[in-house]
């Protein structure tokens, strides 16, 4: 970026139609690929149009490049001279590109200029932010192309921070062994990722207490994600934002007047609106909800690193008069904490009622013997829609609907409860690990789903 050049993170994990769009789409001139994801370039390759130049790191197959314009990243390494002027660029020129992982539609582009990326970079390592200094050594998880790995290479080159980067190496595993040699001091991962570790660190007794601050986002937090993690000496921040924020926006760091009794509480929250950020919340009428903690709408954010348009797509309607419209169902209270309920696109309306999928999730992913669970509305004779709890057991559990049933009875509301529990494998997920549940509710409707129904 600062040769001028724009830098456009590719996520490997799309359908190769979904990969070959955004590449054709951003009008990417030059791919660097690792040799050992040739093979997922390959299956692309034909479709690409506007791609002059292909830089390779490490050795691998390279057939599939033959007759194209290939070059060795570390021949072009040695043979750069010295001298080379760096240009003059305007600050509000772009500077690098992601797109949003396209799960209705196809992918869009939001573009991140020079000015954008530095405010968010210093608000980020600010100390109501990551508090990031040059002590601390931070282990990014989160891959490259969402949403620049959260910013977090550049939050960290800031602040002078060391960086970790485990590659494909994102299991259990290999990332408590990452963590028990390097000592971390600062982490960024979706929950999934943290609840996995959770699991691999209980069996094997991993030490992962050199990470002073690890934050969560991307999907909501369990609560009992959070003060599992307390109990290993490691806390987790609830952080909340999205490609189009860069990402972030919004930090659950706990106020100046939180006790210790309720320092979980707060963290568990989706996160006080950043500074540089604007927040409103609007209802379906279009009004505008006061900060009192319990009137909902859709959540609106605008700000200097917060985009006001899609790469060369009309799409209007996730704009108001220079809003973005998130597509989240929330509420904010007085001191700018934000708490989401749900994804506008998931929500359960029952009888002309919301319930939160999100609090439904939450509430089950407490029981000591679930490990995953994702709620969505199924359609219901009486109620127009319910609630399905697709539930994914801790591995040797055999624990029931009525069980669970009995968990969340202190936990809800009691209509809030599901007639209908389907136990699977795992969660579909999305290519940056959110719970896709288009999925599920797709796999419900084509009858794929084994459900048992207990009586109201």
């Amino acid at each position: 970026p600062s040769t001028g050049r724009v830098l456009h993170t590719l996520n490997i994990r799309l359908f190769p139609e979904q990969l070959a769009f955004v590449v054709n789409h951003g009008e990417d001139e030059v791919v660097v690929v690792d040799a050992s994801v040739l093979p997922l370039l390959a299956a692309v390759l034909d479709q690409l149009t506007t791609v002059k130049h292909f830089v390779v790191y490490g050795e691998g197959d390279l057939s599939a490049l033959e007759g194209r314009s290939v070059h060795a990243y570390e021949e072009l390494l040695a043979a750069e001279q010295p001298g080379y002027e760096w240009p003059e660029l305007d600050e509000r020129a772009a500077a690098a590109m992601c797109y949003t992982s396209g799960t209705t539609g196809d992918p869009k582009g939001v573009v991140y200029s020079h000015r954008s990326t530095w405010l968010h970079s210093l608000v980020a390592a600010s100390g109501n932010g990551f508090a990031m200094t040059d002590r601390d050594k931070v282990l990014a998880v989160v891959p490259m192309f969402h949403a620049n790995a959260w910013g977090l290479p550049y939050i960290a080159w800031a602040a002078g921070a060391d960086l970790l980067m485990p590659a494909r190496f994102l299991q259990a595993e290999p990332l408590a062994k990452v963590i028990q040699n390097e000592k971390p001091t600062f982490a960024g991962a979706v929950p999934t990722i943290w609840n996995d570790l959770l699991s691999y660190a209980r069996k094997n007794g991993t030490d992962l207490s050199s990470m002073r601050f690890v934050v969560c986002g991307g999907a909501a937090v369990p609560r009992s994600l959070i003060e599992a993690y307390d109990e290993l000496g490691v806390r987790i921040v609830q952080g909340w934002g999205m490609t189009e924020t860069s990402p972030l926006a919004a930090l659950s760091n706990p106020p100046k007047q939180a006790t210790a009794a309720d320092d979980v509480t707060w963290r568990a929250r989706t996160g006080r609106v950043m500074l540089g950020v604007q927040m409103r919340v609007v209802d379906d009428s279009g009004t505008v909800q006061p900060w009192d903690g319990t009137s909902v709408g859709e959540v609106q954010v605008r700000g200097p690193w917060i985009t006001g348009e899609y790469y060369r797509v009309d799409a209007a309607d996730r704009f108001d008069d220079g809003w973005l419209r998130t597509g989240d169902v929330a509420s904010v209270d007085r001191k700018g904490f934000v708490q989401i309920t749900d994804r506008a696109k998931d929500v359960i309306k029952s009888g002309g009622e919301w319930i939160s999928s999100v609090d439904l999730e939450n509430a089950l992913m407490a029981h000591p013997e679930v490990h995953e669970a994702a709620v969505v509305s199924v359609p219901d004779a009486r109620w127009d829609e319910r609630p399905l709890a697709c539930v994914v057991r801790t591995p040797g559990s055999d624990v029931t609907p009525e069980q669970l049933r009995d968990h969340l009875l202190p936990l809800i509301a009691k209509w809030w409860m599901p007639e209908r529990w389907s136990f699977i494998e795992e969660v579909p997920k999305t290519s940056v690990g959110k719970f896709d549940k288009k999925v599920l509710r797709k796999r419900h409707a084509e009858g794929d789903l084994q459900v048992e129904q207990l009586a109201p």
